[in-house]
């Protein structure tokens, strides 16, 4: 890439496309895309080429962060770069997966341009599409561009209603082959043969309540997809066809406090907290959404653990079976979220997902809503003016938001 944007200092990007298009064996458009993709390595993204060269990511892993920080003006970009460099020099353990080093980036965009962030989620919005892609041996693929709100719900939707299909399948099909034909089934207004559970359908929206409130707009977190901006969060909570609910948080962790339960099965309630606590399979280089994962006791039921939020953890199907191959090891430590895998090759990887909301924010933040102010005893949380102010927010109908005097997240569930 270095390369080829040395080259494009010294003649026109077109000229130098059409020069070694043939040289790299591919077509003018592609030559001119990676020469473009080496100018901005070069001077916007120096810390990761330095990553590049050193060997730690890979091309496809820089192509991603490109993609992301692909909006910035070069001031931005470059900020964005070195707060990414910064992190993983804190965190030498970090996985730089390119999903991973994906969401790490999405989250510094978010933080070095927040205005522009809500602008570019209004345009990608309206740019919303569905396309019809051939294939090879006689297949083609639909490409659906929609809001991660509703592409969640979509694949939640047709993952319930396949899963409750398998059931009663006889002929065989794979899960996979059934999400197929029930997606085609339905955009054909046909019956699929099933009906999905009322809240199968479901996105948790993780916002904090002065966010919800309008009197800040970050820290909010789309379940399974990653940050979103706080006016976006706002409208998928508004939303009339959404429900949100309350899950409370400990004031120093910033994380939902522990529900236990003394039997085997969790309840709904255990796997639901699991689920916004988590948000995925707590493999570090894994991202299905916990929603859509087991419930895996960490200390063995057999071995004395018990059934609860304090000794469990969301866990794909491919790694919950994978935590019983010989060689494998993998420890949860549920109050941190840090996970440590070691393979049978001997190699350990260890990863903290950062929190959703910084710990302690609403005891630090200096702006105060009018509706916040109440008279109270020194010392405590205005709960109820909180609580009374999110509860207009609440759609008509819906459950309202439990008092809480700690920090609050928020999740929203849309159908």
């Amino acid at each position: 890439m270095t390369t080829l944007a040395r080259l494009a200092e010294l003649d026109d990007v077109r000229s130098v496309a059409d020069e070694v298009a043939p040289e790299l064996g591919v077509s003018t458009a592609e030559a001119a895309r990676r020469i473009g993709r080496g100018v901005a390595l070069t001077a916007r993204l120096p810390t990761v080429l330095t990553l590049m060269r050193a060997g730690r990511v890979e091309a496809y892993g820089a192509r991603r962060v490109l993609d992301v920080t692909a909006p910035l003006n070069d001031d931005h970009a470059r900020r964005v770069d070195e707060l990414l460099g910064e992190r993983l020099a804190a965190d030498s353990s970090a996985s730089l997966l390119p999903a991973n080093l994906a969401r790490r980036t999405r989250r510094l965009v978010e933080k070095v341009d927040p205005e522009g962030q809500t602008a570019r989620a209004r345009a990608a919005r309206r740019n919303r599409s569905f396309q019809l892609r051939p294939g090879e041996h006689a297949m083609s693929q639909f490409t659906l561009d929609a809001p991660a709100n509703v592409a969640a719900a979509v694949k939640s939707h047709v993952d319930a209603l396949a899963n409750d299909l398998r059931r009663t399948d006889r002929d065989g099909r794979t899960l996979d082959q059934l999400r197929a034909d029930v997606a085609c089934d339905l955009l054909l207004g046909r019956n699929p043969g099933v009906s999905a559970p009322r809240a199968a359908a479901s996105v948790f929206l993780h916002l904090p309540v002065d966010t919800a409130l309008t009197m800040t707009d970050d820290g909010c977190e789309l379940d399974g997809y990653g940050p979103v901006p706080g006016p976006i969060a706002r409208e998928i909570m508004s939303d009339p066809n959404s429900i949100w609910r309350a899950v409370l948080c400990d004031p120093g962790t910033g994380r939902p406090v522990d529900l236990g339960r003394t039997r085997r099965r969790p309840t709904a309630a255990v796997r639901n907290l699991v689920a916004a606590r988590d948000r995925e399979c707590c493999v570090p280089w894994c991202h299905r959404p916990a929603r859509r994962c087991d419930f895996d006791h960490d200390t063995a039921w057999h071995l004395g653990g018990h059934t609860s939020a304090s000794n469990g953890s969301a866990k794909c199907d491919h790694h919950h079976a994978r935590k019983d191959d010989p060689g494998w090891t993998i420890h949860h430590e549920p109050d941190t979220g840090t996970t440590t895998v070691t393979t049978p090759s001997g190699a350990t990887h260890t990863a903290t997902p950062e929190p959703v909301h910084e710990p302690g924010r609403l005891r630090t933040r200096k702006r105060r809503d009018p509706a916040c102010r109440s008279t109270q005893q020194p010392g405590r949380q205005p709960a109820r003016p909180v609580i009374t102010a999110l509860s207009a927010l609440t759609p008509s109908g819906e459950e309202r938001a439990e008092p809480a005097a700690h920090r609050t997240s928020r999740r929203a569930t849309h159908r």
